[in-house]
Order: structure tokens, then sequence, then C-alpha cells
């Protein structure tokens, strides 16, 4: 069991690493890009990473304040359900209404690598080799689809 400091220091260091790795990687329009914290540019929309002691996983993650909003975002994201599958080569999780971590109403789309924990370094690779291609595929899909939220803006 790691004290609250220790567990905050690993967490620290993997995200450090994680960035560090993927910085290289340019964005899908050729600019540099900070994955770990993507802006969509839609507020309430974002692209989510996340690990714990027990899993990870990448998201599409709708936040908005207004229910009727967010399941309107839902609902366009639905319309690019098989776009977006053909760019993540997998299919993904939806949850339109589920609790978050914090107890906030939210939609998810998402995937998860169980089995893993932030906490081993010895799972760091697999945590990479995980997060990695899905946030940049959904940074592709972003390049492509981003136009068709504009009126969420």
């Amino acid at each position: 069991m790691y004290s609250k400091d220790q567990a905050s220091k690993l967490k620290q260091a993997f995200w450090t690493a994680f960035g560090q790795y993927i910085a290289p990687q340019l964005s899908a329009e050729g600019l540099r890009i900070n994955w770990i914290n993507y802006k969509t540019g839609i507020k309430h929309l974002h692209f989510k990473l996340h690990a714990d002691h027990k899993s990870a996983f990448v998201a599409i993650e709708l936040s908005h304040p207004d229910t009727g909003v967010q399941e309107l975002l839902f609902e366009q994201f639905k319309e690019f359900r098989n776009i977006l599958k053909g760019y993540l080569n997998e299919d993904w999780d939806w949850e339109p209404l589920i609790l978050d971590e914090n107890y906030k109403t939210v939609s998810r789309i998402y995937t998860r690598l169980p089995d893993v924990s932030i906490f081993k370094e010895e799972d760091w690779p697999k945590l990479i080799s995980f997060l990695k291609p899905r946030i940049t595929a959904l940074d592709e899909f972003w390049c492509d689809a981003s136009s068709s939220f504009e009126l969420f803006k």
C-alpha cells in the first residue's frame, strides 16, 4: 500500500514518462499537441486518459451541465459511430448517462484495459501501448469530424 504522497508521485512519474514518450508525435494536422490534456475546442467535450490501481481507459467524455445538450452531443457521436470505429479499429463501450469518479453525470464512449496498475512500473509499457494509439486515433477522427460539432461551441 502506498501513502497518498507516494501514490501521487508515482502517478506524476507515469504521466511525465508518458508525456515525454508521446511528445514527438505530431497531431493529425502536423502540430505539437498536449496529448494528456487534449483540447477538443468544444466546452464540456473531453478526450480523457485515465489509469489507476486496477485498470486504464481512454474515453470521449461529455459533461455538459444541461443533460439535454449532453444527450444531443451523445446522439451526434452516435451518427459518427461507424466512422469512429474505422479510426479506432475496435468497438468501444457507449454509456449515455453514468456517474463518473466525482459523482458527476457524464456520457462516455470508452475502452478499458483491465488488470494493470499505474503503481507498477512493470505495467507502464502496457499502459503506454494501450493509451498512445487510441489517443492518436481519436485525434485523427477529431481532425476530420470536429466541424460537425461546431454548433456545440
